[in-house]
């Protein structure tokens, strides 16, 4: 996204490009979140999503280009001081999470950046903090169940909570509403709502390929297309037919209900 470099980054790319086994995944990229912004990145498959996430997660470097996270830039850091300031949620990371434990450990593991409890000690302000994540995300009821034995809306929203036990300066979701079932989803992005709109809230970085999934309290938006940006910027100005046309490749109608994006394929003719 085009404009001055500005103290208040959170997250700056200069001209960043990916290339993996020949293929380049992001090209060219100019992009920067500042603090307060709460943004979505759209865009159809392999349109450089998950990598882009990766980049601001401090677990892909670029090929070319400068990525800034939290004032440090990749190459020039250690990661590993890095990452406890970012908190993430993702597939990837759900699937390492111990079925067996109880949903509670399964928040407070993340206080040391950690999967499945072991020997490590937690206070009573870790446990308190931990319980009040669980109830921001509307799931405190659960701290005793066995994780494995959520529903995926409950889990999904377990996640979201151990991404913000660590009282993160960058948050990170990627498809937190995939596979969720209508009321689930619903569900989910009332809370993500709450969460986005508290003075508390962190800058975010919501990965979605649905613009129904796009929950009230996302302030900016990012289109990607074949690594590309297509288009960046506040939700309301960005959030258009003829940017999602181009990113998707087909004629698309969006519509805009109650703070709520809503898109469709144009009839034919």
């Amino acid at each position: 996204m085009a404009g001055q470099a500005r103290d208040d980054a959170v997250v700056r790319l200069s001209d960043v490009t990916v290339i993996r086994g020949g293929a380049t995944l992001l090209a060219n990229l100019d992009w920067q979140v500042r603090a307060g912004e709460q943004w979505a990145i759209l865009g159809p498959n392999g349109a450089g999503k998950t990598t882009l996430l990766r980049l601001l997660a401090t677990q892909w470097f670029p090929t070319r280009g400068s990525v800034e996270v939290l004032g440090e830039r990749l190459g020039a850091v250690d990661v590993f001081e890095v990452r406890p300031r970012i908190g993430f949620a993702s597939a990837a990371l759900a699937d390492r999470l111990p079925f067996s434990e109880r949903v509670l450990d399964v928040v407070l593991t993340a206080g040391y950046a950690v999967i499945g409890r072991w020997r490590e000690q937690y206070d009573d302000h870790d446990v308190v903090r931990a319980r009040g994540m669980l109830e921001a995300l509307g799931v405190a009821h659960l701290a005793d169940r066995r994780y494995g034995s959520l529903s995926e809306g409950e889990r999904k929203r377990v996640q979201i909570a151990r991404a913000l036990m660590s009282d993160p300066e960058l948050l990170l979701l990627d498809e937190p509403a995939a596979g969720l079932d209508l009321g689930g989803r619903e569900e989910l992005l009332g809370h993500l709502h709450r969460l986005l709109i508290s003075p508390r809230a962190p800058a975010t970085v919501l990965v979605t390929h649905h613009v129904e999934e796009i929950p009230l309290g996302i302030t900016h938006l990012l289109v990607l297309s074949r690594g590309r940006a297509v288009a960046a910027g506040p939700l309301t100005q960005t959030l258009s037919a003829d940017t999602l046309s181009a990113a998707f490749g087909r004629r698309l109608l969006v519509e805009h209900r109650d703070g709520r994006y809503f898109a469709h394929s144009a009839p034919d003719g």
